[in-house]
């Protein structure tokens, strides 16, 4: 059974995910960190997101494996590795590339096959898995949403202002709602669960409610 969970940036649904996995017994796939993941390996290589011809080489030799709580690419574990700043900016730029997003698509339609997962992003239950048993779409007010970013960064002892997360987050959500392909939206057939007022486990009993609805109703 494939559960997706879509939403924008700070919304909680990383958070929501990984509850959700956890209480369910089911896999959980990061696609974001795989976003990183061939951000990192452009870096590495010294290649610009906009050359989409080099871009695309890469792709051609990348091997990406997601094992349970870990990312490996070509081989190497790089779970730490991805969570650098500069791979985060240039996962930004990459997640834009629609040769990289088919690519990406593949590879999490392979992961999630004939598993019991959630797959959390922001084109699981439009573009990747259309036929999905069960859909969410996270969502928060847009200040609510900085403002825990805002939190995390502090947190990691990061030096920035709630205005400039509030100027980057406004900055991604664009690029994510307005890019051709795949764009950020809910599915038709998406539960659209706010998540400003609510606790992280309100968050995770209200999905995991609605799953084992679904799940029943399947069988």
């Amino acid at each position: 059974m494939i559960v997706t969970i879509d939403g924008p940036a700070g919304s909680g649904k990383s958070t929501a995910a990984r509850g959700l996995a956890a209480r369910l017994g089911f896999d959980y796939l990061d696609t974001g960190a795989m976003f990183r993941a061939v951000a990192l390996a452009l870096l590495n290589r010294g290649i610009d997101p906009a050359n989409h011809v080099a871009v695309e080489a890469v792709l051609d030799e990348l091997l990406l494996d997601m094992p349970p709580g870990r990312v490996v690419l070509d081989g190497r574990d790089v779970t730490a590795a991805i969570r650098a700043a500069a791979v985060a900016q240039t996962a930004s730029k990459v997640a834009v590339v629609p040769v990289v997003r088919r690519f990406l698509a593949a590879e999490q339609r392979r992961i999630a096959e004939g598993r019991d997962i959630v797959c959390e992003g922001r084109d699981q239950g439009t573009a990747v898995f259309p036929d999905a048993a069960c859909k969410f779409f996270v969502t928060a007010d847009p200040r609510a949403r900085a403002a825990r970013r805002f939190r995390e960064l502090l947190d990691k002892g990061e030096s920035v202002t709630l205005e400039e997360v509030l100027a980057s987050q406004h900055e991604r959500d664009t690029r994510d709602t307005e890019r051709e392909d795949a764009p950020l939206r809910a599915a038709a057939d998406a539960v659209v669960i706010d998540t400003t007022d609510l606790s992280a486990d309100d968050v995770v009993a209200r999905l995991e409610e609605i799953v084992r609805r679904c799940a029943t109703a399947r069988l």
